[in-house]
């Protein structure tokens, strides 16, 4: 079975097929998704939609948090609401860490010291919860791994990881999975594959960040957009990429996801759908 680590079921582009994009997940033996919130007034939406698909996908969870890309327009308040939201979702276990948050030094228009206040603000309320983080780190890694060592962050997910292998094992170093998808299946690539390939295999997660990130064939299919029903299919590719079978990967990354996330993991645990024999 498959599990994506990143999907934002949330977007637009799902609003008016979210049903049968689930269902289509559910279809590909996907069982669990983690949909990461990108605004503060997005947190109560996340949660609502980690419980009402929940029969569809047992595994279905969220986390909370302010995405870079979204800086520009957040209010200092909204940290104080993230809070709360934070707070009244200890309570429930489909809530299992906080994020997408981070650094993206890629889109030029994102000014750089809003973006590093909410960074910071949110690693704070990560280590006053002791939860772990779901992180964005386009062209920002050795911004965000010098933030993380100045806290006591529990680890977490960095997510569509595109560094360098010495900025990968400092993330590893310091308690970080590190998030795979669609562009790992594009032969050009190289760094990408690189790192999948000889990374440790207990490293590695799997994600689409649907409805972003494309795998490579999906425009030559005529589809429109990312899916987590497409996971299984990049997972495979994956593994081909590292040379291992499909069920031994799929077991590896699941191990992954839950290891760096205790909260998922015993959600899972919970449920008896989602034995890794299944």
């Amino acid at each position: 079975m498959w599990i994506d680590t990143h999907c934002h079921l949330d977007a637009p582009e799902f609003a008016d097929s979210l049903l049968v994009i689930i269902r289509a997940a559910k279809e590909k033996n996907v069982k669990a998704i983690l949909l990461p919130a990108v605004k503060a007034a997005d947190c109560t939406h996340v949660k609502e939609l980690a419980h009402q698909y929940s029969q569809e996908i047992p595994g279905l969870v969220y986390t909370l948090g302010i995405h870079p890309l979204f800086t520009n327009h957040a209010q200092d308040t909204d940290i104080e609401t993230l809070d709360k939201r934070i707070s009244e979702s200890l309570a429930d276990p489909r809530f299992v860490g906080i994020g997408e948050i981070g650094l993206d030094y890629f889109v030029e228009d994102l000014d750089p010291h809003k973006q590093e206040f909410f960074f910071n603000a949110q690693l704070d309320l990560a280590q006053k919860y002791q939860l772990p983080v779901i992180l964005h780190v386009r062209r920002s890694q050795d911004a965000i791994l010098k933030a993380l060592r100045r806290r006591n962050i529990s680890g977490g997910i960095a997510h569509a990881f595109n560094g360098s292998f010495q900025q990968a094992e400092q993330f590893i170093g310091l308690g970080f999975k590190l998030g795979f998808g669609g562009a790992a299946t594009y032969e050009r690539a190289l760094q990408i594959r690189r790192l999948l390939k000889e990374l440790p295999r207990d490293s590695i997660v799997t994600e689409t960040d649907s409805p972003d990130i494309p795998p490579a064939w999906l425009r030559k299919e005529g589809i429109a957009f990312n899916q987590p029903a497409f996971v299984g299919r990049i997972a495979k590719e994956l593994a081909s990429i590292r040379g291992i079978g499909d069920a031994e990967f799929a077991s590896a990354v699941w191990g992954n996801a839950m290891q760096v996330l205790p909260r998922w993991s015993a959600l899972c645990a919970d449920l008896p759908n989602l034995n890794l024999a299944s």
